[in-house]
């Protein structure tokens, strides 16, 4: 027999609960101010609203994308009273589209936005601010990407299958026609892309498409069952008629279905081609990219005589540059394709002053027989989880000059305290425009060690 709960029953502190604001619901509120992703702030019977597409001082109409305790996630609906800072977005698709979440925001003040989110960064997290700003790193607003992968799915109850962008804060997939961030050379691919999927034999095979420009454009698919000779025939030929590379991938790597004529991307200022794979880490913002090394290279100002090392290498994006203005450049990757992939770009571009290693960089540098005789100058562009075990041991290398490139703020900050500690000085930092209308912010650092 059960036993009867005859104890007492606990209610949180405050009194009941308040009950759970429903997804859905349609909510008119006051923005007062941005969050640091560009989302509108407003309050609410003493919730705290994040309302994305919405300005500071706008009274808005939001829908509820979800909530947890006192805290709402809402999409701006209707807007009654529009801030004198809004503009039209460009795009059509801006408000249901997750991609671009900040495009109702002149260009001017998406890049004030970013650079007061690394100024509270630093502040907040490492009580640190830089000795200077630097002027952002700005590029084209539009026509700027080069690479996007394409969201597919069959819908087996309509009989059609989806392709375009996943929308805001759903999976939900959104049909696009034109992107205006994307590069002009893969806006037809992807205009077309819809109706040839669609008349594939088994277009439920489908997974995803990438789409690269470069050196060449390239069109990805990647497949969940292996697809028909028919099927290859169609896409080859639209691939074919697109003047694109076709490549696929089942359930290993990504492969040409034909021998390509080679994939990449030029740095011209260094008279460099790096070769790449669909699947490799690659910026997608060619003209902020080359804008970065030019400024990354300025900032460490490497001598003739001086080894460098280049942590987080990947195919060699600052390595190759670097090592055309030093002596020698170690050039480290924990990823062992990428370190083939950069050594090759070396060898092809006619560099043997770079000598690339795998090694776990969360692992003791000082003891690598590539780390011994230290290292003059530093350059490090890690993941979003930052490099804080790399940096506890910069000192140890012997480096006076370190350049940090950062996708994440938050971590850039971290590891930032970590060199201070160590006696650095944070010099210089700025922020990086990678990807304007959205609110995601990449920054660069210098730091000098007496």
């Amino acid at each position: 027999m059960a036993k009867k709960n005859g104890g007492l029953r606990f209610q949180p502190s405050g009194g009941a609960r308040a009950p759970q604001v429903p997804v859905g619901k349609k909510q008119r509120l006051k923005i007062e101010r941005l969050a640091n992703d560009g989302r509108g702030i407003g309050f609410v019977e003493g919730r705290t609203w994040f309302v994305s597409g919405a300005l500071p001082g706008e009274d808005v109409e939001a829908r509820v994308l979800g909530a947890r305790s006192q805290v709402v996630e809402a999409r701006g609906e209707r807007i009654f009273d529009a801030s004198p800072q809004r503009r039209s977005e460009p795009c059509a698709h801006a408000r249901a589209c997750g991609g671009c979440s900040v495009q109702h925001m002149p260009h001017a003040d998406q890049l004030a936005l970013k650079q007061r989110m690394l100024a509270e960064q630093f502040g907040r997290l490492a009580e640190l601010q830089p000795e200077q700003w630097a002027a952002p790193l700005v590029g084209p607003e539009f026509a700027y990407r080069r690479r996007a992968r394409i969201a597919v799915r069959w819908d087996a109850k309509a009989g059609r299958l989806d392709v375009g962008f996943r929308a805001a804060a759903s999976q939900d997939i959104v049909a696009i026609a034109d992107c205006p961030v994307l590069v002009q050379p893969l806006q037809p691919i992807l205009h077309a892309l819809p109706a040839v999927l669609a008349g594939l034999g088994r277009p439920q095979a489908i997974g995803h498409v990438e789409l690269f420009q470069g050196t060449a454009s390239a069109v990805l698919v990647r497949h969940t069952v292996p697809l028909g000779e028919d099927d290859l025939a169609r896409l080859q030929a639209f691939c074919a008629g697109q003047d694109a590379q076709l490549w696929l991938q089942g359930s290993g790597e990504p492969a040409p279905f034909a021998l390509a004529s080679g994939l990449g991307y030029r740095l011209e200022p260094w008279d460099l081609e790096l070769a790449y794979r669909p699947g490799d880490f690659v910026q997608v913002n060619a003209p902020v990219n080359e804008a970065m090394v030019a400024q990354a290279l300025e900032w460490l100002a490497p001598r003739a005589d001086e080894r460098v090392l280049d942590l987080f290498c990947g195919l060699g994006n600052f390595a190759l540059p670097l090592a055309r203005r030093v002596c020698e450049v170690v050039a480290v990757e924990g990823v062992q394709a990428m370190v083939e992939r950069a050594a090759q770009n070396a060898a092809s571009n006619g560099l043997d002053n770079v000598r690339v290693v795998r090694a776990d960089l969360a692992e003791p540098l000082a003891d690598a027989g590539w780390a011994r005789g230290g290292f003059t100058a530093v350059l490090l562009d890690p993941p979003r989880d930052g490099a804080l075990q790399v940096v506890k041991q910069v000192g140890a290398l012997g480096a006076e000059r370190l350049v940090y490139v950062s996708c994440n703020p938050a971590t850039l900050a971290r590891d930032s305290a970590e060199l201070v500690r160590q006696g650095y000085r944070l010099r210089r930092a700025g922020i990086l425009d990678m990807f304007p209308q959205t609110a995601h912010v990449e920054a660069m650092a210098l730091f000098e060690r007496p």
